[in-house]
């Protein structure tokens, strides 16, 4: 309570903007792992992992360490490529280290809708070319610019007019890229359909796109904003596929919990941004050092941990156990599982009773009748049998 007699719920019900009318208000004293521990002391199992934000868990403390050694050095000076600054430096020449060759500069920004931004505006300026191409279903972020890329007319109509000169083509179609051309500045593809209910590529459609984007002097963009740093049990999920993109975007996971983003390319590609004008594109909080500091300490903690080569076999043991008569189909891999009820009132009821028995889940923008599994990949094998022992009660229930 506060001094007015006001609990915490209701300051954040009057105060704080939701974004929907049903906001699932878990009060969050702190968090731990895969654990999340509301003030009056309930346990909550975190299948959401700030959608897949904490791939290595809730406050890990390398990564705590880490933040509370650069607050103690400088917090924000200038970061857009002009002040030379450890942490910025450090995290890039190790993030490009795991990359291919090609995928050598680092732009910073601050989350996955700005690293989409920036995607695109570089791949205009450096085509000299005006259309995009998306992906029905398809999500990249909720500024306008990844709006204009969004594969779903529900969430783009209400914010018209947008940008023009895009165009929205089928995943999994073959024949949809002939809709590639010579005029195309980019295609922008998310190699695993997140928010449309975790849809795989097929038939080694992206293979194929990258095939289309070489003949027509294309620029292919990989959204690996939610499955990034490890969340598929490779790095980053274009590795899986054997596709190199010529521009990458990253974000969420990026940061071990801290706000960080960037988009990356080659060298040459990324000197587009350095003229005609100069400060074409500019973000002032991008790349902050105490982010910077955290994300490097978590990828540390993902290659040194080896949490790559166990995600896997994690992944496995929950498919092997998810077999609840309710249960459709599980969609998925690596740590990243749509878990189809069928039914979008089974789905909500299945989320409700999960807040109440302590588990966090989540539905999909696109796909209203699954659930989400995306844990921090730190999750153990005990937990993983107690998370989908806990499912499959309540699916008893509902």
């Amino acid at each position: 309570m506060n001094k007015n007699g006001l609990n915490l719920r209701t300051l954040f019900l009057q105060h704080v903007a939701q974004t929907s009318d049903f906001p699932m208000c878990v009060e969050v004293d702190h968090a731990d792992g895969i654990y999340i521990y509301s003030p009056d002391g309930k346990t909550y199992i975190d299948l959401i992992a700030g959608v897949s934000v904490s791939n290595v868990g809730h406050c890990h403390p390398k990564v705590v360490a880490a933040v509370k050694a650069q607050v103690e050095k400088y917090l924000h000076v200038m970061v857009y490529g002009e002040y030379i600054e450890s942490p910025q430096v450090l995290y890039a020449k190790r993030l490009t280290e795991l990359l291919p060759e090609k995928l050598s500069s680092v732009y910073f920004v601050n989350s996955g809708s700005e690293a989409v931004e920036g995607a695109l505006k570089l791949a205009k300026r450096y085509t000299n070319r005006t259309e995009m191409i998306s992906f029905k279903n398809a999500y990249h972020g909720s500024s306008h610019g990844a709006v204009s890329v969004m594969g779903n007319e529900d969430f783009r109509n209400s914010f018209r007019p947008l940008l023009p000169d895009t165009r929205i083509i089928n995943f999994n179609n073959e024949n949809d890229l002939n809709q590639i051309t010579e005029r195309t500045a980019c295609v922008i593809v998310e190699p695993v359909q997140g928010e449309a209910g975790i849809i795989l590529p097929e038939n080694d459609f992206l293979k194929k796109l990258r095939k289309r984007c070489s003949e027509k002097d294309v620029l292919l963009i990989f959204d690996e904003i939610q499955t990034g740093f490890g969340r598929m049990g490779k790095l980053f999920a274009f590795e899986y596929y054997n596709v190199i993109p010529d521009i990458l975007c990253m974000a969420k996971s990026m940061g071990g919990g801290m706000p960080l983003g960037a988009f990356v390319s080659s060298n040459d590609i990324m000197s587009a941004l350095k003229t005609n004008p100069a400060l074409g594109y500019i973000t002032t909080f991008g790349g902050h050092p105490v982010s910077c500091a955290a994300a490097l300490a978590a990828l540390n903690v993902v290659v040194d941990e080896k949490l790559l080569e166990q995600v896997n076999e994690k992944s496995n043991l929950f498919k092997l156990l998810l077999t609840h008569k309710k249960i459709k189909e599980v969609r998925g891999t690596g740590l990243f599982f749509a878990v189809e009820l069928g039914c979008s009132q089974l789905r909500e009821r299945f989320i409700n009773k999960g807040v109440e028995r302590g588990l966090l889940s989540d539905w999909f923008l696109f796909c209203d009748t699954a659930f989400r599994i995306s844990p921090p990949l730190t999750i153990t094998h005990k937990q993983i049998e107690e998370t989908v022992n806990i499912i499959n009660s309540i699916l008893d229930e509902i």
